[in-house]
């Protein structure tokens, strides 16, 4: 299929889908309707890029209109190829729990259009080969995603959600615009095949990949740009969060990695160490961040920061071993990249489908107001308890595969000649570890204290199962995590013609090997085999069973069971969110959070009740953002004034401006 036809496949159907969406929602079933519709195009689009990629061609089109003498360019090539079926796959997923999860929404006909035209943006910024219709469909891909956030906007919360959302995503386009201005350079060549061709100078190539990072870097929630993430991942509908935190973080990194590794060209010596520094940092404090959130949705949200920051160190990595000549290794860790950017969005839509299950059922996102879900909704509590063995990288599902991947790549760094990676490495080695354990306590906590334990409150008693469809799309993202996680190899060749693009050489096939065994680089450094670890598990517990049955007496003891010290069985002697996270809270967020509690207690003989409270600081918003955000308000009063001038002095004004203007051309020149 020419990338013509797919492309006006794709914008065609999810713009008529946008058009009829209002009118369907006249009928009972409207709604299910349209969203199993997007399913049918969002998996229509992905078998044809799977057809491309099968076939290992490269598929180009020029569209007659955009800029004037370059046209609408596009190209599915191997990397946009792999990042489209990421991203319609999840889009499958996403459309078949709305087809359920939809029926219930209170106004859908300020969703639907836009989720649409959201599924249309992200296809589009994939297959885009100029520079014009990249940061168009960004736009389209950014404005369509905040009609979504502030859907909802009798809240407030919503529309201060919107608001941040939109001024980030503003920031991040200008600095993708500046970005792209650098790398067409005086020519205005914004084809991305006239772009490969020039020969950038370090410095101009450099300011070109720091406004890159920049731009993508907001939009995927790269710290310290990942202050719009959470509050607007929350305030969107639980399908629609699903897509941005799982999915459209994956179009910002394949934003990044189009430019870092495809147009720039070899990259700088510093440009890997400062990537792999920043992820390390991103994974760490937002593990960290998650653990203190009570609102499972922010703590999802918070948890896609982390996973983002797993990603940058891949490709932190990769750009460090491409930079010192070392492109076996990189391909190790740009497939480590783009297999856990896979893997996330398939167990973050299972989680933030959970989520929205959890939240239909009981009318609420506070873990303290939760437990004991797992007696209402069975189904539900299996399929989030698989996402979240998934994402703590718990063998043997496929977040344990990437990341060790990402670890195995970290281990090949004692051979680079780099004093200063063989620092920053291991170092950010050891963020990763410790994210990871901080990962596995995120999701202890957020599956023991909303599916386990007594119900906290009347609507967590009152809970029911999702519907059949919900059901459907969880059981089959669950499915997914199980299969890449049993059979990786399997997935890692189908990377292979992405990670060639981008290092020039894949890994090895692993398709020939058997068992389905992993093997990066050689076996005497390292294999995987989840097959095998599969069938030991079951093996070993079925055993387990088996010997407690028939060597154990079967006498039965009746006793009172272990109340952990507090007799008083009321679900408020239970752990909170809060309690979970004290110790941990205690140890890294007084120095990271400037987190205090406060407790006040009453005098002897005082019947008063005590009271606890927990006092956390972001001090990223506080340092960076509140500063400049006070000073634009400085400015904005100051020159509040010139609004209400006369036409002599707005004159005046325009002058002085243009011949200061001329001035500095004049000296320029």
């Amino acid at each position: 299929m020419n990338v013509a036809y797919h492309a006006g496949f794709i914008a065609g159907s999810f713009i008529l889908l946008a058009a009829i969406s209002v009118p369907l929602t006249r009928f009972r079933n409207g709604s299910s309707v349209l969203y199993a519709l997007a399913a049918v195009v969002s998996g229509l689009a992905m078998l044809s890029s799977m057809a491309a990629l099968s076939r290992g061609v490269s598929l180009q089109a020029v569209l007659p209109f955009g800029l004037p003498g370059t046209g609408m360019r596009l190209e599915l090539d191997a990397l946009s190829a792999v990042f489209s079926i990421i991203v319609n796959l999840a889009a499958i997923l996403a459309s078949i729990y709305a087809v359920g999860y939809g029926r219930f929404d209170p106004a859908p006909r300020r969703v639907l259009p836009f989720y649409c035209l959201f599924l249309l943006g992200m296809n589009l910024v994939l297959i885009a080969d100029d520079a014009f219709t990249f940061l168009l469909s960004w736009e389209f891909m950014s404005l369509s995603s905040w009609a979504l956030v502030v859907s909802r906007h009798e809240e407030k919360e919503n529309r201060d959600a919107g608001f941040l959302y939109l001024v980030m995503a503003s920031f991040g386009t200008l600095a993708l615009l500046f970005g792209f201005g650098i790398l067409a350079g005086e020519s205005g060549s914004y084809a991305f095949d006239l772009i490969r061709e020039r020969q950038l100078t370090p410095f101009a190539a450099s300011i070109a990949f720091l406004l890159v990072l920049i731009g993508t870097g907001s939009k995927a929630g790269l710290v310290p740009l990942h202050v719009w993430l959470p509050p607007a991942h929350a305030a969107a509908p639980s399908h629609v969060s699903a897509l941005m935190s799982g999915v459209m973080t994956k179009v910002a990194v394949y934003g990044f990695i189009r430019v870092a590794f495809d147009l720039l060209g070899s990259p700088a010596w510093w440009w890997g160490t400062l990537v792999l520094v920043l992820g390390g940092v991103t994974a760490l404090l937002g593990a960290l961040f998650a653990l203190m959130q009570d609102d499972l949705k922010k703590l999802l949200a918070y948890s896609s920061v982390e996973n983002i920051g797993i990603v940058f160190v891949g490709l932190g990595l990769a750009l460090a071993f491409e930079a010192n000549g070392m492109n076996a290794a990189a391909a190790i860790a740009a497939t480590a990249a783009i297999f856990h950017a896979f893997n996330h969005s398939l167990f973050k839509s299972l989680l933030f489908f959970g989520a929205g299950a959890v939240q239909h059922a009981t009318g609420t996102r506070d873990l303290g107001q939760l437990g004991a879900l797992i007696q209402k909704m069975p189904a539900t509590a299996v399929a989030f308890l698989i996402g979240s063995v998934a994402i703590s990288s718990l063998p043997p599902l496929n977040g344990f595969v990437s990341e060790w991947l990402t670890l195995q790549a970290i281990l090949l760094s004692p051979e680079l000649k780099d004093w200063g990676l063989k620092f920053a490495i291991p170092a950010t080695g050891a963020l990763l570890a410790l994210s990871a354990a901080l990962a596995g306590a995120v999701f202890v906590k957020a599956f023991g204290v909303g599916f386990l334990g007594r119900a906290r409150s009347h609507a967590a008693i009152e809970a029911h199962e999702t519907d059949r469809f919900s059901l459907a799309a969880m059981g089959a993202a669950a499915m997914l995590c199980v299969l890449a996680g049993i059979v990786p190899g399997l997935f890692v060749d189908g990377f292979a013609p992405a990670v060639a693009l981008m290092t020039g050489a894949p890994m090895p096939d692993q398709s020939r090997l058997p068992w389905f065994t992993l093997v990066p680089m050689d076996v005497n450094r390292g294999s995987y085999n989840g097959l095998l670890l599969l069938l030991f598990i079951l093996f070993t517990a079925y055993g387990a069973v088996i010997v407690i049955h028939q060597f154990v007496s079967n006498a039965i003891r009746r006793a009172p069971p272990w109340d952990c010290g507090y007799p008083d069985s009321r679900p408020q002697t239970q752990y909170t969110a809060s309690s979970f996270a004290q110790p941990i809270r205690r140890v890294y967020g007084t120095l990271l959070l400037r987190a205090r509690d406060f407790v006040t207690m009453p005098p002897p003989g005082h019947v008063r009740a005590a009271t606890f409270r927990v006092e956390m600081r972001d001090l990223i918003w506080e340092k960076l953002y509140l500063p400049v955000s006070g000073s634009v308000l400085y400015a904005a009063e100051k020159l509040h004034p010139l609004q209400f001038q006369t036409i002599r002095r707005y004159l005046s004004l325009v002058f002085g401006l243009l011949v200061f203007l001329l001035t500095v051309l004049a000296i320029w020149l």
